[in-house]
């Protein structure tokens, strides 16, 4: 029995030791700066300038470095102890850094990468990796892990990486912080050690909006603007599909915060498989080159082996003689990756790059200078450490097609975090188009506080039995449209009732509602087709008729508006809406029966002294002929058109990271220039220049130039455009038309330079044209211009 104690006593002795142990390891594992830095530096600011002059912009802030940057004094490791040994200190410090430091940030360290910063894991078998603060046994994600590490446990304000494949998105998921890829090519690379030259961007973590803001600020030498919210939220539903968490857990963060903050009418879902399908040719070339023609394969696993095979040649480009000449200690993976693939043959390279290029104007032309791309950031919670599931076909498959949208189009994208799921942080990415940064910086500054107090519902197990139906969320969509309707917000109106039919496409009310909405700003054949529709659905809906009736009174279809106010009067007898409206056609009808001669074989008839079409014998009366005709103008022909020229998008580099664009606009012998907007390839002039116009049939022409202090003023592009098409809308005289209706529109094609659809709109008593052109004769540019004209007393005009 005594025997027995002591054994007893001997095994609960050994089970407490063993539990310290255990501690021990965990408190050595888990490190004091969670392993996070590699080297400990102090780079610190210049000076503040004497006032009244303003302190450097991010004055207080401290930050690390992915040790890919180069600090002067240092060896850049790369995330390997032979190229450590095989290469010297830096002569001088990257860029980037110095401009963070002159900006007013102190660095104090560098922070530790993945091996050869290839890939995503966070792990690294040279140096201890990285504790992820958020989910100590799981993985921190890569390729810079320690930057995220270092600002998700406070040490540092914000920090720097590089993105090639996500070395900034997927830490930044995992470890629960902000993480910003910037657009390929918007900051310099120099001094930083390249992984793929064509894939590498500058990225930075931080833990608040303000702070990657203020950041992105000083990287992009963007000056102060106003901030601008996005129009477009389009959620890529068939992306969140990759997702192996409940989507809803995401996407209705996302969706409640947009509602809240832009409307319902900002919302679009969208297939980016057949968008990419249609826009992205090459990809069909590329599937025959890889002898899987026969094979039905993802557009979103064709890009992924697109940026995957870039990566992989281009590093071997970059490195593969160091490879060869030190024969480094590579870890399997990596090696199997970069070593073990066939070279490139240059038709390979160049469809590649082809297929690069299309997706980049693929995105751009979705999401334009105004929308936001929504997808999820990784497919999965944080692998657990040491796991298979890192490795896993599926798990790579599903990581490499989510990040494969930024990385092969070179556009912006920002890691979001929303809270957490099963202990563990989850996050979602928007995505702007290429040069849309400072637009992407604005949109997480307006979004991210809605963002955080919606995300509880992903923590919120039951937050699933919250979600409501369709139809109860299309008839929300509906009230809040009626609601829109009564505050004649047409146009807001009318994007509700669109997204009720999203929700319910067999709701005739629906359809209905919204074509009131669409005769209000007097798009006659967008309500006659949405009244069709209701009609369709349900015979018996008076409104659709009456509504129906009134847009065919507008378009000059008498007898088939008559019709339908008849049959309104069928469903219902007393209606009065239906009886006046009726009688009232009844008497038009019959006036211009009276009035027609045997003559009236010319497609044209006079009709209170106004020249108007007639389809089938009858006068077609449109809509501003009912609303006042202005036919007195006096003597003179001294009439002028204003030009406000409004803004630059991703305009051409021309110096060495950035521009300094003006405008300059001819008509004749006329020119006219902007000012000029330094070091901003996004340049907001908002100014207004105006021409004499004396020839209406004159084209007007618009060049960028790039000012040099020194030397002659480099040409970033031009583009021609017509000002008939208005001065054509001018001469219908109109009048009394609703704000916001639009009279006419000119279509983007070869003989123009419109980068989209021009509409010529009636807005607060005035005729105005919006234009959005595409520069010619250089590699990217648009500008946005509007025409207005301008009568001068005692001139005579159109």
């Amino acid at each position: 029995m005594a025997s027995h104690a002591s054994n007893l006593w001997v095994l609960l002795g050994l089970g407490i030791a063993g539990i310290l142990l255990a501690a021990k390891k965990l408190k050595k594992t888990i490190r004091e700066d969670f392993g996070a830095f590699i080297d400990k530096l102090l780079l610190l600011p210049p000076p503040q300038p004497a006032p009244p002059k303003a302190p450097h912009p991010i004055t207080g802030l401290s930050f690390a470095i992915s040790d890919v940057f180069d600090v002067t004094g240092y060896v850049t490791g790369f995330g390997h102890p032979d190229w450590v040994r095989t290469h010297e200190a830096a002569s001088s410090t990257c860029p980037v850094v110095s401009t963070l430091v002159e900006g007013g940030a102190t660095c104090v360290g560098k922070t530790v990468v993945d091996e050869l910063a290839f890939s995503i894991s966070g792990e690294n078998k040279h140096y201890e990796s990285p504790t992820n603060p958020a989910a100590h046994d799981r993985i921190p994600g890569g390729a810079c892990s320690g930057a995220a590490v270092a600002v998700a446990t406070n040490a540092v304000d914000f920090a720097l990486g590089i993105d090639t494949v996500g070395g900034v998105r997927v830490p930044a998921g995992y470890c629960g912080v902000l993480g910003f890829k910037s657009s390929h090519g918007a900051i310099s690379n120099t001094g930083i050690i390249p992984v793929s030259s064509s894939l590498d961007s500058v990225g930075w973590f931080a833990r608040d909006p303000n702070t990657l803001r203020r950041v992105g600020h000083v990287l992009l030498q963007l000056p102060f603007a106003t901030q601008r919210n996005p129009r477009q939220i389009i959620v890529a539903d068939d992306y969140f599909q990759l997702l192996k968490i409940p989507v809803d857990r995401i996407t209705q963060v996302v969706i409640k915060s947009a509602e809240k903050l832009f409307g319902k009418q900002s919302l679009k879902h969208q297939s980016l498989e057949n968008y990419f399908e249609s826009k992205v040719p090459s990809l069909k070339e590329f599937t025959r080159t890889k002898a899987i023609a026969n094979t039905k394969v993802p557009t979103s696993r064709l890009l992924a082996n697109v940026m995957q095979l870039l990566q992989r040649h281009e590093f071997l480009q970059n490195h593969g003689d160091w490879i060869n000449t030190v024969k480094p200690a590579i870890d399997p993976v990596i090696s199997s990756q970069v070593c073990d693939n066939a070279e490139l043959t240059n038709e390979e390279i160049e469809n590649l790059n082809t297929i690069r290029n299309q997706t980049r104007v693929a995105i751009n032309s979705l999401l334009k200078d105004d929308g936001v791309l929504v997808i999820p950031t990784m497919p999965t919670l944080p692998p657990k450490l040491g796991s298979k599931e890192i490795i896993s076909e599926d798990y790579q498959n599903r990581a490499s097609s989510l990040l494969s949208i930024a990385s092969i189009s070179g556009c912006c994208q920002v890691t979001v975090p929303l809270g957490h799921h099963e202990k563990c942080p989850v996050s979602v990415s928007f995505i702007a188009r290429h040069g849309g940064d400072r637009f992407l910086l604005d949109t997480v500054q307006t979004m991210y506080a809605s963002l955080q107090e919606n995300s509880s519902v992903i923590a919120d197990p039951k937050s699933s039995k919250k979600t409501i139906s369709l139809e109860e969320s299309a008839e929300i969509a509906k009230e809040k449209g009626n609601q829109a309707f009564k505050e004649k917000q047409w146009q807001k109106a009318i994007g509700l009732y669109s997204e009720a039919i999203k929700l319910s496409e067999n709701n005739a009310t629906y359809y209905s509602n919204r074509a009131a909405a669409y005769l209000e700003i007097g798009s006659f054949l967008l309500a006659e087709e949405d009244c069709t529709k209701a009609i369709t659905l349900d015979k018996k809906n008076v409104k659709a008729y009456l509504r129906r009736g009134t847009a065919r009174e507008m378009l000059g279809e008498y007898k088939e508006a008559m019709d339908d106010f008849r049959h309104a009067l069928v469903l219902e007898p007393n209606n009065k809406r239906a009886s006046l409206s009726a009688e009232r056609l009844r008497k038009v009808f019959q006036y211009t029966l009276r009035e027609s001669s045997p003559k009236m074989e010319s497609k044209y008839y006079r009709f209170n002294g106004v020249l108007a079409f007639t389809k089938i014998g009858f006068p077609k009366l449109t809509f501003f002929l009912n609303n006042g005709y202005r036919n007195s103008r006096s003597s003179s022909n001294q009439c002028e058109v204003r030009i406000r020229i409004k803004r630059g998008v991703n305009l051409a580099v021309r110096d060495i990271n950035s521009s300094d664009p003006y405008v300059v606009v001819k008509m004749g012998k006329q020119k006219l220039k902007t000012r000029v907007i330094n070091k901003d390839v996004n340049p907001e002039w908002n100014e207004d220049l105006t021409l004499s116009v004396t020839d209406p049939t004159l084209t007007v022409l618009l060049t960028v130039y790039d000012h040099d202090m020194f030397s002659k003023d480099d040409k970033m592009g031009d583009a021609e455009f017509e000002i008939k098409p208005y001065i054509e809308a001018l001469k219908m005289h109109l009048d009394g038309l609703p704000s916001g209706t639009i009279v006419t529109t000119v279509q983007p094609c070869r003989r123009n330079c419109l980068a989209e659809e021009s509409k010529v709109t009636w807005v607060d008593g005035k005729l105005v044209q919006d234009l959005v052109l595409r520069l010619r004769h250089v590699e990217c540019g648009e500008v946005e211009a509007q025409l207005q004209w301008i009568d001068l007393p005692g001139s005579k005009g159109l």
